[in-house]
């Protein structure tokens, strides 16, 4: 997927499901019915089947069906050619396929080993 070894397989909605709610999971949740609402992840998939409406917060996901919310990713986000985004996306990488569809707003950031650094003293007087 993105080089590293994928987290386990936590959370799957299959293609005949639909699922309103909230998911938390520190592996991966894979999405190939619908789900409505909220995810937090380690890695997030959605299949070509796929459809959700709600934000994402992951380290890494990859969309090949639809999303209609904003995504954060601290490191990668993935839109495959069938993958549609209607959203912003804030993430230190992202890799668009010939194909894809996004609508919205890309913010890079910077990874976080940078972005928290501390701060030197400042000399007083």
């Amino acid at each position: 997927m993105f080089g590293k070894k994928e987290p386990d397989m936590e959370v799957i909605i299959g293609p005949q499901s639909g699922v309103k709610g909230e998911i938390s999971s520190k592996g991966t949740v894979r999405v190939d019915g619908t789900f409505e609402g909220n995810v937090t992840a380690e890695c997030f998939i959605i299949g070509e089947s796929g459809a959700v409406i709600g934000d994402v917060t992951v380290k890494s996901c990859i969309i090949g069906g639809k999303i209609t919310g904003n995504i954060r990713a601290s490191e990668c986000v993935e839109i495959r050619h069938n993958g549609e985004i209607c959203g912003d996306i804030y993430a230190v990488r992202i890799i668009m396929a010939e194909g894809a569809k996004f609508d919205g707003h890309s913010y890079m950031q910077r990874p976080q080993e940078i972005e928290f650094r501390e701060l030197e003293a400042q000399p007083e007087g």
